[in-house]
């Protein structure tokens, strides 16, 4: 989508705003699909790594913007190094932990602690091996930052009862976009706690809504069983029974809830993000829709014992990209042949102990 970026975006006239485009398609994926699924379970989950590269490439590949395309540049072997790093590390604790128990309390105290920096070090690597117009993306964040927008915002959020989870979401939006870095050129994310507290406000009145619903049913069910004893023997049967019934739509309401607030947040932090300082990033993902596509996405996938996957994870490529932009200020070629001239973020020596794929 080009031009009255003005009225889309709400930016200057001079400046041209670009969605981005996602031209894969379900059958193509499928072919990918299928042969990822055989081989990683005839290898044992060997080859895991070897799909992910696979169909990253693919996505990346079909993701475009302002006539540019994304790669994906990892090396099947680097995730493979890094996963069994990881299972090897499990592997250990677990036998300690069962024949000499404090010893593997101390194991398991040390991999809680790394923890930030393996999320720190697996988004670097998502970045580096990343590339758009053939210029490397790049990451900068470290320990502490990874600690306070992963671990103190879910505390933050959780003792908060919600309360202050727009807090905590932009801790998160600002390490996750604040120390991402393109062709040494920085994104700076300054999402307002009152623009957060907005998209806040329609799940947590829903939340408190459901709580009061569902004490209500809980105090029927409670009833219906008092009544059940008088008449049979199994009433506690039964009332179990009422619980997991009324558990499954629950479940599902506070699913789209969670939904509704990550739509909301997605467009709050990206909107509010500029990148040189010059163009701006944007997002207009309408938040119920979002939560339908995620929903029923599942729905069709479990349904048809996942082989609609394919389609389900194209559908949700599609629907993120046809909701995103760029507004850039000034000509585009122009801009990316700049950025080229400055030096790209990251050389092909990104090797060092990457592989931990954690992903944005």
């Amino acid at each position: 989508m080009e031009g009255s970026p003005h009225a889309a975006f709400g930016r200057p006239a001079e400046q041209v705003g670009h969605r981005f485009v996602f031209s894969g398609t379900a059958k193509e994926y499928f072919g990918i699909w299928i042969v990822n699924v055989l081989l990683t379970i005839v290898t044992l989950g060997i080859y895991s790594a070897w799909a992910k590269v696979r169909r990253n490439r693919y996505f990346y590949g079909n993701t475009a913007l302002a006539d540019g395309r994304f790669d994906y540049h990892a090396r099947p072997l680097q995730i493979l190094i890094g996963r069994l790093l990881v299972i090897g590390y499990l592997i250990v604790y677990n036998t300690l932990l069962h024949f000499v128990p404090l010893v593997g309390l101390v194991l398991a105290l040390v991999f809680l602690a790394a923890m930030p920096w393996l999320i720190a070090r697996g988004l670097r690597f998502s970045a580096r091996v990343t590339s758009y117009r053939n210029i490397r993306f790049d990451f900068v964040g470290g320990y502490w930052g990874a600690v306070r927008a992963f671990f103190l915002s879910s505390i933050v959020a959780g003792v908060s009862l919600g309360i202050l989870a727009p807090f905590a979401s932009r801790w998160t939006l600002r390490y996750t976009l604040g120390n991402l870095r393109y062709g040494g050129k920085v994104f700076s994310p300054d999402p307002t706690i009152g623009s957060l507290y907005r998209v806040w406000v329609l799940p947590a009145v829903l939340t408190v809504v459901g709580l009061l619903l569902f004490g209500i049913l809980i105090a029927g069910a409670s009833a219906g069983l008092a009544s059940l004893r008088e008449q049979a023997s199994n009433g506690e049967i039964a009332f179990i029974l009422v619980l997991y019934v009324l558990f499954v739509p629950i479940l599902l309401i506070y699913a789209v809830l969670g939904l509704l607030y990550t739509a909301g947040v997605r467009n709050v932090g990206f909107s509010a993000t500029t990148f040189d300082e010059r163009h701006y990033l944007y997002s207009d993902m309408p938040r119920w829709s979002y939560a339908w596509v995620v929903i029923s996405n599942l729905v069709v996938t479990v349904l048809t014992l996942g082989l609609l996957r394919p389609w389900a994870a194209v559908r949700l490529a599609r629907f993120h990209a046809d909701y995103t932009a760029v507004v850039f200020d000034g000509d585009v070629g122009e801009i990316f042949s700049n950025i080229k001239d400055s030096g790209s973020a990251v050389g092909s020596e990104f090797m060092d102990i990457e592989g931990i794929d954690f992903g944005f």
